[in-house]
Order: structure tokens, then sequence, then C-alpha cells
């Protein structure tokens, strides 16, 4: 079942009619309803709220690390544990190809269905994660492989045993250890950016957002709650944050914007898809006639670059 948010309701509307003179056989109609879809299209989605974004970015039925990687890698292996504790269900890493490009692909995954989000922790990964995620990024240095990394999560579990087990650690460690891997990195934001944890699988030659995504470091509802005590303020906390694409864009925080389709990724799945993948190998390509040395200090000017200000 398609779920539409509040602002699509016209369009939900005129999706309705479409299906049912499609039934019908009506052709004349068909078109004329198709054209005031795309109209309808334009005008929703061409002057979108930063809340709304954020609606989007967590839309149920957008596609998740794994709808990515089902279609974009062939022969697609995962790689299982972080060799110290046990398997994270909320962080994949897998070895596969893209578009005849060797990689490694890791990836946030929330889940679907209530049983499949308990198994995921609702995207929200533990230490072991993360120690998993370096592990992978280590072995695909060994053999020279390019990773892509898939970022969507509310932020690193904030449970007990996350904390005993090291999470603050197990991110630092990655953001530590990420910066001089010797391999491109390529990270995209398909969703959800969360606090650290989407920064310990953000560090990375290539930074980029889909269009409807959202990079912050606390949630507008974590924001709203905190300064102001008023949980209904979060459209306005949302607007402060400056979480949408553009606006990182605009702070050079990130590298690029990915053109998603118009009405939204969890509407186009397949072009969403292909924008990845494109993205991906042409970044992997560029990145690759680089000398090794210039890729690590290109990597290094960026990351201390980050946050410069002048008096």
């Amino acid at each position: 079942m398609t779920t539409y948010l509040d602002f699509e309701q016209k369009i939900a509307q005129i999706q309705d009619l479409i299906e049912s003179v499609q039934a019908s056989g009506n052709t004349v109609a068909f078109a004329k309803l198709q054209k005031d879809l795309e109209k309808e299209v334009a005008k929703t989605f061409g002057s979108l709220s930063d809340y709304q974004k954020l609606q989007l970015a967590r839309h149920p039925d957008r596609p998740y690390a794994l709808d990515y990687i089902r279609m974009i890698m062939e022969n697609a292996y995962e790689i299982h544990g972080d060799r110290a504790f046990r398997d994270d269900p909320a962080m994949l890493c897998y070895i596969g190809w893209i578009g005849g490009q060797k990689a490694m692909v890791i990836g946030e995954q929330k889940g679907r269905g209530v049983k499949n989000k308990i198994k995921r922790n609702f995207g929200m990964p533990n230490p072991e994660g993360y120690r998993k995620a370096l592990r992978a990024v280590r072995l695909a240095e060994k053999f020279d492989i390019p990773v892509l990394m898939l970022i969507d999560t509310p932020g690193a579990y904030p449970g007990l045993g996350a904390e005993e087990r090291g999470q603050s650690e197990a991110i630092a460690r990655n953001l530590f250890e990420f910066a001089s891997v010797k391999v491109p990195l390529i990270s995209i934001v398909i969703g959800e950016g969360g606090s650290g944890g989407a920064l310990a699988i953000g560090v990375a030659d290539k930074l980029a957002m889909m269009r409807y995504s959202v990079f912050a470091v606390i949630s507008p509802e974590g924001c709203s709650a905190i300064l102001w005590n008023d949980p209904s303020k979060v459209e306005a906390a949302t607007k402060a944050l400056k979480i949408t694409p553009n606006d990182l864009l605009e702070h050079k925080l990130v590298d690029d914007v990915l053109d998603e389709p118009l009405i939204g990724a969890h509407r186009d799945k397949e072009t969403a898809a292909q924008v990845v993948k494109e993205y991906f190998l042409q970044s992997v390509k560029s990145l690759r006639e680089l000398p090794e040395s210039e890729l690590l200090e290109q990597r290094y000017a960026k990351l201390t670059g980050v946050g410069a200000y002048t008096e």
C-alpha cells in the first residue's frame, strides 16, 4: 500500500483517479490526468519546506541501504561480525561489483515491518556495527577496492549496553581510521543522517546527499526539546538547524547534492538507484586519477577545513 504524506494528498487523489480511468480504458481522460499529475508534482515538490523535506527523508517507503544494494550490486556477498563481540544487523557490509567495478558497500539499515525494525534496531548501530564497518573498510583497503557508504540512521544506539561496550570510542575510532584509508571513500546520505551515527561512516573523499535527505548533529525533536522545552516547535527547529542538502552544500559541509526523482526516491526507486550508481562510478573514476599521497592530502584538507570561520 502506497503511503502519502499530508502535503501529498492532492497527488494521491489524482493518482486514484488515474487508476480508475486506466481500468475503464478511457485513454483521453488518462492522458489529461497524467498531465494534471505532472503539474501537481511540480507545484508540490517545487516549494517544499525544510520540515517537509525531513518528512520525505523519513518516508516509510523510501529505499533503504539494502534496497540500493540489491538494485546496483552484482554477485554481492555479505560480511558479518566485528570479530570481537557479535554481528550488528543495523550495519550492512557487502562486497561485490557495481557496473563492472569491484566495490565494498557499507550501509545502515532501518528495516521494514515491526519484526524487521526490531531486528535492525531501527537503523541505530551498536559499537560492534561501527567496528564491523571498520573491518570491512580495512579489508577493502587490503585488496584496493573502493568503498561506498550509505548513511541512513536516526543516530547511534544510546542504550546502556552500547555505552558499556564503548559506543563513543567506536565512532571516534572510525573517524580516525577512515581519514588514512588508502582507497577511494564515497559516502551518500540516502535518508536520515543523524549525529555520530552518520559521522561514523561519513568520513570520505566525496560526501553527497540525496535531494530529500537530511544531515544533522541532533534530531529536530531533540533540538526543540532542549532549546524550547516544547515538542511542538519541531518545524522551527528543522529550519534553524540547516539540515537540508542545499544549506549544507552552501556551507561546504557536503560535496554534492544528487538529483533523485522530483517526486521522491520512494516513488521511483530504480531511477534513484541509478543516480547512486552513476555517482559512485564517476567519483571512483576521478579519485583513481589521483596519486595515493594526493588522495590522502585532499581528504585531510577537506576534513580540517570543516567548520573554518573568520572573525
